[in-house]
């Protein structure tokens, strides 16, 4: 019997949303006034929906009143706060697109988005930890023709937008609404690129009101629930799975701090009797490693996310044992899709929420293909996954090329990510495409040795890459961080741990101990500067170049 092909398509009893943000948000209000909907703890400040949706109105006058119109883009660049909640659906309800800017760029950075997005108008916090933002708009806006007006939140520019907002007349916001499409581009999210300048991924209000939708369906959300969002809003996890998830549900958001630190977010779990709690890997190891972490009550958990990059194992029964985390979903997607394409349902098996990144999402479609030939693969057989859908981005910002470079012709967008579907349509994740390691002609997949070096008592962590190597082309070097109190760990005890266990060449011949691995904001590692401080650790400069010749 020919086995079935690598494709499956969600169905759901629920329809697919057709509102605007906008519309979405104001049925919520007016449905639940007097219930929580957003608090912000770093800050001691709290609102319903009610005094939201005011807050919300007041900020989207205040950008009409200033010239601000649909299509418009508007520039947020600032940590976790309430602000960056009103300026979210504040421009969504005046048709202006909202460009996140991360709050880790720099200078060059800030000029390239501010330059390629055409950014009008910039709301930013004066600055945050080491970064003056001030300075640094004040050094490129000469270099920016297109920025018009610059507002600093916590500053008389931003008082000044709220009061123009309150004066205006209400009927101006509803004759603005009435003119958009939920097809319209609403949201510019720059992908984390690794190398050379990020892509303004963009994306829609249908694109990211009904992913929010859906992950929140998945999720089990209602009213009731309370989500604490320590991930940034300025990526699709914090605004789309977090803020949208909450918003189209009448659930409330909690905002622990600016930036993450696990026991602030312990904290605010405990405190605000939080249902939810979101995090990539990192943050999850991060909190259950807290030296605070029984000291708090964190009993009224029952649901909450884990994404951003690949899940170990191990922390993922830890998350359901230690955090009573018992419906704990896994997402799967990208900022171009929305960004979940996948997710591990509240019925799924234990088995099932440990081990893989569940299955197709409502309304999707997926499929692995193989890379070379484009032809979708027998179920149990890796290649690289695509996805379609509604959630498929509209394109990147003024860049055609590159769009069509990501999704073919007939919609899919290919992800670069190598997984396999198994008979009943759940999806495991095997790695990047392009961080296959080729080791005297074998393939090897990083993400199995990665999963394997986490049951070594004395790891914490685990990250896997290939350096050059004469011999065979490449070498695998894994980069380890030990759990507190591990005595240490060298590279022939990890072999040893290894033999016997894994093919001779899956053992990594180099170890590195660390603190900290490098990596983006979102809780992406950045495996090409892992490469590039190993080549120089190693001294393979020359196996390097002559690698490429």
């Amino acid at each position: 019997m020919t086995a079935l092909p690598s494709y499956s398509s969600g169905v759901s009893s629920a329809p697919l949303l057709g509102d605007t943000i906008g519309v979405n948000f104001d049925r919520t209000a007016a449905a639940h006034p007097d219930r929580e909907a957003l608090v912000d703890c770093a800050a001691g400040r709290r609102w319903t929906y009610g005094e939201l949706a005011a807050e919300v109105d007041a900020v989207a006058l205040g950008l009409l009143e200033s010239g601000v119109g649909q299509g418009d883009r508007v520039g947020i660049w600032s940590p976790n706060r309430a602000e960056w909640v009103f300026v979210q659906y504040a421009t969504a309800k005046i048709g202006a697109i909202l460009v996140n800017v991360n709050p880790a760029y720099r200078l060059h950075e800030l000029e390239f988005v501010l330059q390629q997005a055409g950014i009008r108008t910039l709301i930013a916090t004066p600055g945050f930890k080491t970064s003056d933002y001030t300075g640094m708009i004040a050094e490129v806006r000469p270099r920016c023709p297109e920025l018009r007006d610059v507002v600093l939140i916590g500053e008389e520019s931003w008082d000044a937008l709220v009061a123009r907002g309150r004066r205006a007349d209400a009927a101006r916001l509803a004759q603005a609404g009435e003119s958009l499409s939920a097809d319209d581009p609403i949201n510019i999210q720059y992908t984390s690129g690794t190398t050379g300048f990020p892509k303004g991924a963009t994306l829609s209000h249908h694109n990211i009101l009904n992913n929010g939708f859906f992950v929140g369906e998945m999720c089990g959300y209602t009213e009731a629930d309370r989500i604490c969002i320590p991930v940034p809003f300025y990526h699709c996890f914090g605004m789309v799975m977090g803020n949208l998830a909450a918003t189209s549900h009448g659930a409330c958001m909690v905002v622990p701090a600016p930036a993450f630190d696990p026991s602030a977010t312990l904290r605010a779990v405990a405190q605000e009797r939080c249902t939810s709690l979101y995090g990539v890997p990192t943050m999850f190891i991060a909190e259950l490693n807290d030296p605070s972490f029984d000291d708090h009550d964190l009993s009224g958990l029952r649901t909450g996310i884990m994404a951003g990059s690949p899940c170990p194992v191990e922390v993922m029964k830890q998350v359901i044992e230690r955090m009573g985390m018992r419906e704990v979903s896994i997402c799967y997607g990208m900022t171009e899709t929305s960004p979940v394409s996948t997710q591990t349902s509240v019925g799924d098996s234990l088995e099932r929420r440990v081990s893989t990144i569940g299955r197709v999402h409502p309304h999707l479609e997926v499929k692995i293909t193989d890379p070379a030939t484009g032809v979708t693969l027998p179920r149990g057989v890796p290649g690289e996954l695509c996805t379609r859908g509604y959630s498929v981005m509209l394109g990147y910002w003024n860049e055609p090329e590159k769009t069509a470079e990501a999704v073919d012709t007939a919609r899919w967008m290919h992800t670069g990510d190598l997984a396999v579907m198994d008979e009943h349509g759940y999806l495991n994740v095997t790695g990047r495409i392009k961080d296959m390691v080729i080791r005297g002609g074998e393939n090897i997949y990083p993400r199995e040795i990665e999963e394997f070096l986490y049951t070594h008592p004395d790891v914490l962590d685990a990250q896997v890459i290939g350096v050059p190597d004469e011999k065979y082309g490449e070498e695998l070097m894994a980069w380890i961080r030990l759990r507190p109190g591990a005595a240490g760990l060298t590279a022939e005890q990890l072999r040893d741990h290894c033999t016997g266990r894994l093919a001779h060449y899956k053992i990594p011949r180099y170890v590195r101990i660390v603190e900290e691995f490098p990596m983006t904001v979102t809780g992406k590692i950045r495996k090409v500067q892992m490469r590039e401080e190993s080549i120089e650790l190693l001294g393979l400069h020359t196996v390097a170049s002559s690698e490429h010749a």
